[in-house]
């Protein structure tokens, strides 16, 4: 049952070129796919980056929409919230730029005044009811 090593070493390269042959490396991400799940990866993102996440309030997001990114077209989504700090003291409204490609959240950046001035808000309340059991939403 002793195979000799030259075997072992043949079989383990044509192994792995067979291995680079079954991914299609060349594929392309389209990167405006539209972000279907942008809700629910802002408020997941938020969660993660907020030093409390809780009873937030004045939630607003825009609906998905092309913009022009340097030299491209990405979907975008702007949101305003007010959220807490953490003495839980609110800290006023925040207005942050999400730029999505291929369908998901890539950043979520504070904007400035020019990238969301045309926003068309409407209420996010799915935001406001984010609630972690240990920050005692109240």
């Amino acid at each position: 049952m002793n195979q000799p090593a030259g075997n072992w070493f043949l079989i383990a390269i044509v192994a792995g070129a067979l291995a680079g042959c079954t991914g299609d490396k060349g594929a392309k991400i389209d990167p405006n796919i539209f972000p279907a799940k942008y809700k629910q990866e802002i408020i997941s993102t938020l969660e993660k980056t907020l030093v409390d996440a809780t009873n937030i309030r004045d939630a607003f997001i825009s609906d998905p929409a092309l913009t022009p990114v340097d030299k491209d077209q990405r979907y975008t989504v702007c949101v305003r919230y007010n959220a807490r700090n953490a003495s839980r003291q609110y800290t006023g409204s925040t207005e942050r730029i999400a730029y999505f490609y291929g369908g998901n959240l890539n950043q979520l950046i504070e904007a400035t005044k020019e990238q969301c001035s045309i926003a068309a808000y409407k209420p996010f309340p799915e935001l406001e009811k984010v609630c972690r059991s240990e920050n005692k939403c109240t």
